[in-house]
């Protein structure tokens, strides 16, 4: 009996093979649910802050204890996908996403609205790295493929940006509770999907998990994070700051020096040398902390400073939300013509001049100057680089580690957008200096969108230095 050789990539055949298009939507359907939660719950923060009587601190963990467990815990299921099957890991993180959402949904007190985010994000770190792992085993490598991975990021892009709009009509009409409970009913369903349309696939070697690896990186993110949080009440030098800086910094190397020397490690280190992976990563991971707390920063400038209500907020982000989504499907079309790298450096750059437009706000604003156009343009820079950067990050990979570099990608977005969103905070808060005037807020809110612009334009100045050029992704990188 010949046996399959370690690591050999295995797809089982397709039962009566479900057409390609069932696939795709399958896999986008599960994509925009967790891309969606990362946002969704920005426009109900103040009514879960009255119902449960939360503090500003606990409504900022609302959206990072999500965050965090969906970034920490994705390159485990991005090898549990490998291993294990990615149709299964799909559908188990669906599961565990829908039945934590229903728990969030129904929660009683601010530390069951937090578990449950937590769990969420844990189930949405299962299911993500199968969703791209699964249309790109769908789709033969070539232009079909390029479009999918555009559908992809366009779908994921669009879960992203629709977040003010869904959250602000599902709290202004029914409750802040609709904006998990809305994810049962759709989770469900996606779970039918996946069980009719999409074909199992997995490496050939049944090996242990890393789980000591994803318990350390992520909780010296979450340790980071918390540290970074406190330097908006007690200052950067304070035991208090500095301690869990300290902490998390030891146990973000602890978690490198561990995947060094374990012999089945979570993330392997072989795979940054191939210097498109590590050099689109390192982008994505940049990106991510400029572009993540947009939506977060938006829909406060628009109900704590214009008066917007948590619906009109939501319909005001309706243009830039159909942009983000043009973006990443003019991205596949570009990037033939003036390469993955080009298309890249062309989305950051344009918006990087979004954000910096969106800080000349005021508090009088009007809408077309202040909330649509810089957010048209913040939007469609975004849109248009996601796609060429997802791709180069998931290119000369193993099939056999597919499942792995698609966890890293979204891993490295999700990092950086929680690491920013702390970061951005603290800078905006240090900026009003406790004052809670419109113009105050506004000129936090200014200096948040400013320092973003900055940070886009570093990641701009990493694909110039890191990236090469197009055909050269060789392990030396010369």
């Amino acid at each position: 009996m010949v046996q399959t050789p370690p690591d050999t990539y295995i797809a089982a055949p397709p039962r009566k093979s479900a057409p390609v298009w069932a696939v795709l939507l399958a896999a986008c359907a599960g994509q925009f649910l967790v891309v969606l939660d990362v946002s969704v719950v920005n426009t109900a923060l103040p009514s879960m802050r009255a119902d449960l009587g939360m503090s500003a601190v606990g409504l900022q963990w609302v959206v990072n204890a999500y965050s965090i467990t969906f970034a920490g815990f994705m390159l485990l299921g991005g090898r549990a996908g490998d291993l294990f099957g990615r149709k299964r890991m799909f559908l188990v993180g669906l599961g565990l996403f829908t039945v934590a959402s229903l728990a969030g949904g129904l929660a009683q007190a601010d530390w069951q609205l937090l578990v449950a985010r937590a769990v969420q994000g844990l189930g949405a770190a299962v299911l993500a790295p199968s969703t791209l792992t699964i249309l790109t085993s769908a789709v033969p490598e070539g232009p079909a493929r390029v479009r999918a991975i555009g559908t992809w990021s366009a779908v994921g892009a669009g879960g992203g940006a629709a977040g003010g709009l869904v959250g602000g009509v599902l709290t202004d009409l029914l409750s802040w509770r609709w904006v998990l409970l809305i994810n049962v009913p759709i989770g469900a369903l996606v779970i039918v999907a996946g069980v009719a349309w999409l074909s199992e696939s997995r490496a050939g070697e049944a090996r242990r998990l890393d789980v000591p690896g994803a318990v350390l990186v992520t909780a010296g993110l979450a340790t980071l994070a918390y540290g970074i949080v406190q330097t908006e009440e007690k200052g950067w030098t304070a035991a208090a700051t500095l301690v869990p800086l300290a902490a998390g910094l030891a146990l973000l190397a602890l978690f490198i020096l561990v995947e060094a020397r374990t012999r089945v490690p979570l993330m392997p280190l072989k795979l940054f040398r191939v210097r498109s992976v590590s050099a689109a990563n390192a982008a994505m991971f940049v990106c991510g902390g400029g572009m993540f707390a947009m939506w977060f920063f938006m829909t406060l400038y628009a109900q704590n400073v214009l008066g917007y209500s948590a619906l009109k907020a939501g319909l005001a982000l309706i243009p830039s939300s159909l942009t983000i989504v043009l973006g990443s499907k003019l991205a596949p079309r570009l990037m033939p013509v003036l390469g993955a790298r080009n298309v890249s450096l062309l989305g950051i750059i344009v918006a990087a001049a979004g954000f910096g437009w969106q800080s000349t706000m005021t508090a009088d604003g009007g809408y077309l100057t202040s909330i649509m156009l810089p957010g048209i343009v913040m939007m469609f820079g975004a849109g248009l680089a996601s796609t060429p950067l997802a791709s180069l990050g998931t290119s000369g990979a193993d099939p056999g580690d597919a499942g792995l570099v698609s966890g890293l990608i979204n891993t490295s977005r999700t990092m950086g957008g929680a690491l920013g969103l702390a970061v951005l905070s603290t800078v905006s808060a240090s900026r009003m200096g406790g004052s809670t005037t419109p113009e105050a807020l506004t000129a936090g809110y200014a200096m948040a969108f400013r320092t973003s612009g900055f940070i886009l334009l570093a990641g701009v100045l990493v694909l110039l230095v890191w990236m090469p050029r197009e055909g050269n992704s060789s392990p030396s990188g010369v």
